[in-house]
């Protein structure tokens, strides 16, 4: 047996009992994996399928490439944390359906697995709105973000800092925004008002059908809009 890392991103049930499970593991990147008898009235397991949970699974050494891990057993990560808060589920899930999209066809990434963990301490910390800021670090780790520049206008296309405004929504202060992101020496801190934080989220949304093949807006972003605004 192996343990495998992971934050687990979405799962479905399988039958009467059991589960698959989409996870990013910071073994392999993307994978998925069957739970057997997860809903059954004695399994004490299911608690721990909520987004973006850190889990330990121990499945199989020589796994057959064709078919799906079998998991053995599940124990939660070191840094469990049962997030009760209506606001940290919302955006937990949101960012685990973000995820679960983008990350697909990601294989091995240490820097986005730690990147996923930093998140989760902000969340921890009370700072739900780190999620804008962890989207933002993820078209940083995935080379798309934009390239700091001195001109008004974020060109969402292009990714460059233009001196005309090209596209509608990214008016300056929206494109202040994305430089002040581009220029913190540390993301997770910088503050927004009420309002700039939706027309960021909005903003990264856009730029993130420019930049990411086959994007489309996650379902879950009409929860956390309802919750924050």
């Amino acid at each position: 047996m192996q343990i495998i890392k992971c934050f687990l991103l979405s799962y479905v049930k399988y039958g009467d009992t059991d589960a698959i499970l989409h996870c990013y593991t910071e073994e392999a990147g993307f994978q998925s994996f069957f739970a057997k008898g997860l809903y059954t009235s004695k399994n004490k397991k299911k608690p721990y399928l909520f987004p973006l949970n850190f889990l330990l699974f121990s499945v199989p050494k020589k796994a057959d490439e064709n078919r799906i891990s079998r998991v053995s057993k599940i124990e939660a990560g070191a840094d469990f944390h049962d997030f009760q808060n209506v606001a940290a589920s919302s955006v937990l899930f949101f960012t685990a359906d973000f995820l679960h999209q983008v990350l697909r066809e990601e294989g091995k990434n240490e820097l986005l697995f730690q990147e996923i963990l930093n998140l989760r301490d902000e969340f921890i910390e009370q700072n739900f709105n780190a999620y804008l800021a962890f989207i933002f670090k993820f078209l940083l780790v995935s080379g798309v973000a934009p390239l700091k520049g001195s001109e008004r206008f974020l060109n969402p296309e292009s990714g460059i800092f233009e001196a005309e405004i090209s596209h509608s929504f990214f008016d300056e202060n929206v494109s202040e925004i994305w430089l002040k992101f581009l220029n913190a020496p540390e993301i997770y801190a910088v503050k927004l008002a009420k309002k700039e934080k939706t027309t960021f989220l909005d903003s990264l949304m856009i730029y993130c059908q420019f930049h990411i093949t086959n994007f489309y807006i996650p379902k879950s972003l009409a929860v956390v809009r309802e919750i924050f605004e």
